[in-house]
């Protein structure tokens, strides 16, 4: 890379652990500066940014709920004055909550459940098209929405909320990919199916992979890194081309 040009920047929400963490070691492999969102674990946050500062990369570790629109707002601004512009966002912030029945659910959890999910990652994804957009006077830039698979399978028994959650995920890359495709931006979704990480622990179920594995065509759940190397590849000129595009990593399921 030319010394003229600044390495790119990219921001991923829920950096700290899973998913997030490998994508922004990766990222920071291949040369992207790395703001690490985190919401409550700073040290484990910390210690992403200092993992990839020993391997010579760039990163800064940033608080930001993204279920709270006032804690968004301050992420992007502090993110500008401490980084720069950002050039991507990889929406990966998100939580599921304990199995469960739609009848057994109540509206705190269905409330959270949206907010987090898919208010949230709407809201990212503004504060992105404002900076990014060359219609904003931006250079252009990426969205990578973290779905799932659970969009198409419903989650019957288990979360019916956060599988319509990730549903509406799929709906808002499509609609917004189409809306700025023609303003330097690519909108894309990653949607991992089983995945070995702490997120199960939080549904209650810490050995669903492992439990989930005989369901899945390949016979074993996916890691993080598998997932990363998808949304890094789309961050990419590799993927110069591709928008709109949902890509399922789910070992067939």
């Amino acid at each position: 890379m030319s010394t003229h040009h600044p390495s790119p920047l990219v921001l991923i929400t829920g950096a700290s652990r899973g998913i997030g963490a490998a994508t922004a070691l990766l990222a920071a492999r291949q040369g992207w500066t790395v703001a690490v969102n985190y919401a409550g674990n700073a040290s484990a946050a910390q210690a992403m940014v200092q993992q990839i500062q020993a391997h010579g990369g760039k990163a800064a570790a940033f608080q930001a709920d993204v279920g709270d629109p006032v804690q968004i707002a301050r992420l992007f601004t502090q993110v500008d004055a401490r980084l720069g512009t950002i050039t991507a966002l990889v929406n990966n912030a998100g939580v599921v909550d304990m199995t469960a029945r739609l009848d057994e659910m109540s509206w705190e959890r269905l409330e959270r459940m949206m907010r987090i999910n898919v208010l949230g990652s709407m809201a990212c994804a503004r504060e992105a098209v404002l900076r990014m957009s060359t219609r904003h006077g931006g250079v252009g830039g990426v969205i990578i929405n973290l779905g799932s698979v659970a969009a198409r399978l419903g989650s019957p028994g288990q979360y019916v909320d956060y599988a319509a959650s990730k549903g509406a995920i799929d709906t808002f890359t499509v609609g917004l990919a189409k809306e700025v495709a023609g303003e330097g931006i690519r909108v894309n979704c990653v949607r991992p199916g089983i995945i070995d990480t702490e997120l199960h622990a939080s549904g209650g179920l810490p050995d669903r992979a492992r439990d989930l594995a005989p369901q899945v065509p390949m016979q074993r759940p996916g890691t993080a890194q598998e997932i990363a190397e998808s949304v890094v590849w789309l961050l990419g000129d590799a993927a110069s081309y591709v928008t709109g595009s949902i890509i399922d990593v789910a070992g067939g399921r």
